[in-house]
Order: C-alpha cells, then sequence, then structure tokens
C-alpha cells in the first residue's frame, strides 16, 4: 500500500501505539489500514447413486493452476454469509444448485493470508455446467480423482479427509467431522 484510501496522502508502514505489528499509516489523516485475511468459500457437491458416491469437481479456466481441477469455491464478498458465499461459488463455477450441510473443513494458509472453507453439499440434481471460470464441470468417484492435477493443498486434504470419513460412515457408521489444519509453505530443501 502506497497511498491513504481516506485521504490519498503516502503512508507509512509503522507500529501504532496501541498495536504489536506493523500496519500501513497515514500520518496525515490518522487512518490505519488494517489488512486481514481473505476467506476463500466453497463446497464438496456429492452425487450418491447406484451404490457409488462421486465429488463434483470443476477444471479451472482462470489462473493460477489454470487447467487444474478443484472443488468450486472462491472469495466471499462482503454482504454475505459463509453459506451464501458456499452456494454462490457453486452456482458461478459448477452451475449446480446443491443442499448446503455443515462446515467440512477449516484450512488456514498464513503464507498466502487466506483462510479457506468448504461445506458439504448434496447435489440437487445432475444439470450442472462449466461457468465462466471452469473449462469443465465432471463427477468423480474417489478412485477417479485426478489426484497429480489437483490445484490446491486446501482441495487434496478436504478430498482426502471427506472421502476417509465417507468410507468410515459407510462401513462403521457415525458422522462426517470437522477437520481444521494449518497448511503452512513448505520450507526449501536445500541440496
Amino acid at each position: 500500500m502506497k497511498f491513504c484510501s481516506e485521504c490519498a496522502q503516502p503512508v507509512s508502514l509503522l507500529i501504532p501505539p496501541d498495536d504489536n505489528r506493523p500496519r500501513f499509516v497515514c500520518e496525515h489523516c490518522g487512518t490505519i489500514h488494517y489488512q486481514n485475511p481473505k476467506m476463500v468459500i466453497g463446497s464438496i457437491p456429492l452425487w450418491d447413486a447406484d451404490g457409488e458416491s462421486r465429488v463434483l469437481l470443476c477444471r479451472r479456466a482462470i489462473e493460477p493452476r489454470y487447467g487444474y481441477w478443484t472443488l468450486p469455491a472462491g472469495f466471499m464478498e462482503n454482504d454475505e454469509t459463509t453459506d451464501e458465499a458456499a452456494m454462490r461459488e457453486t452456482m458461478e463455477e459448477a452451475g449446480a444448485r446443491v443442499e448446503l450441510h455443515e462446515l467440512f473443513s477449516l484450512l488456514n494458509v498464513p503464507h498466502v493470508h487466506q483462510v479457506h472453507m468448504f461445506y458439504r453439499a448434496t447435489l440437487l440434481d445432475l444439470d450442472y455446467s462449466a461457468g465462466v471460470e471452469s473449462l469443465e464441470v465432471r463427477l468423480f468417484s474417489e478412485s477417479e480423482i485426478p489426484w497429480n492435477e489437483i490445484a490446491f493443498p486446501t482441495v487434496s486434504h478436504t478430498l482426502k479427509q471427506f472421502f476417509a470419513d465417507l468410507n468410515r460412515i459407510k462401513s462403521e457408521g457415525g458422522c462426517y467431522r470437522l477437520h481444521t489444519r494449518d497448511l503452512r509453505k513448505p520450507m526449501r530443501q536445500d541440496t
């Protein structure tokens, strides 16, 4: 940040007197510009038919990770709840109508200043289609998922936990649980 969004004067990176972190501060008008993580919200749309469970994935038509597969998700907008964001992103990216269930995964990604949240969801029908941010949309069983072509670690982690829970529930009973994890930037390996 170079200029104050309140008065357009230059800002400085300072630690305000009542804070412990550097913030962009406008010394002209006194505005402190707080920068907070962005929320990425999505769903895990499930279609369960003929004894086989399949998840709806989208192949990305945008960067980053163009051409890789992901769950329908995106940045939360102002004036919406997390469940509204999950349903909106599912419709925008996959053209899919879903019944949203409970929050399934919450993943902190501090090195990119994001928090990713995925809700369990049930597809209401098979009338889905790729949105402008998707090249294609397709249902995958666990064995069909292109694991080496998954766009983001948060999506890979969520899918692995989802199928582990699903398989446990089918064999032993029980219910889904909330999965949380901190995904830190991998350390560089020196050779």
